[in-house]
């Protein structure tokens, strides 16, 4: 895996290396020893599943607050996603500011995620597929989110929006 840092503090874009042949391709999506030679711990305990019908839906930002503060990993499975990380820690040398990357089932790259950032993402086909592995368990009390359209942060998504949650219209302005 080649993992290149974002201008977003412990934010990655992991690209895997893949091995192709007549067969198709193989790659290695996660593994402790890689991480931790980057100097992230990161040790997934559950893994999750999004699917959208349509292009231009969005999905964020969404993170956990304590004590279920999470990691994630992200990546795209079919079609393709643009995906945002928002720095939300308060003494981050990056805190407001986000990093977008377009990860899709054919480059098959991922976006690492501190404990501490919002996540969202914009599928960019109908029929997206997207999975993302986290460092703690789901925890509905613990559940947070910040405006996709907040203009504090101005999160640039690349579509019009086509499709989004009452929940994810409706997280107040100005979270932090």
């Amino acid at each position: 895996m080649i993992f290149r840092q974002t201008r977003i503090a412990g934010v990655w874009v992991i690209e895997p290396i893949m091995h192709k042949d007549d067969r198709g391709h193989f790659f290695r999506a996660w593994c402790l020893q890689e991480f931790a030679d980057h100097g992230i711990n990161f040790v997934p305990v559950q893994e999750n599943l999004g699917f959208s019908n349509r292009a231009g839906t969005v999905r964020g930002m969404h993170f956990q607050a304590e004590p279920a503060v999470e990691a994630k990993l992200v990546r795209c499975t079919r079609g393709g996603i643009f995906d945002v990380a928002l720095d939300l820690r308060p003494d981050s040398p990056t805190f407001r500011e986000w990093f977008g990357i377009e990860l899709t089932a054919r480059n098959g790259c991922m976006l690492y995620l501190p404990e501490g950032c919002a996540h969202g993402y914009q599928t960019m086909e109908d029929q997206t597929e997207m999975t993302y592995m986290t460092s703690q368990y789901y925890t509905p009390t613990a559940v947070r989110g910040a405006r996709f359209d907040d203009p504090t942060f101005a999160i640039q998504w690349p579509l019009e929006i086509a499709n989004i949650s009452n929940q994810d219209r409706n997280w107040p302005l100005q979270l932090v």
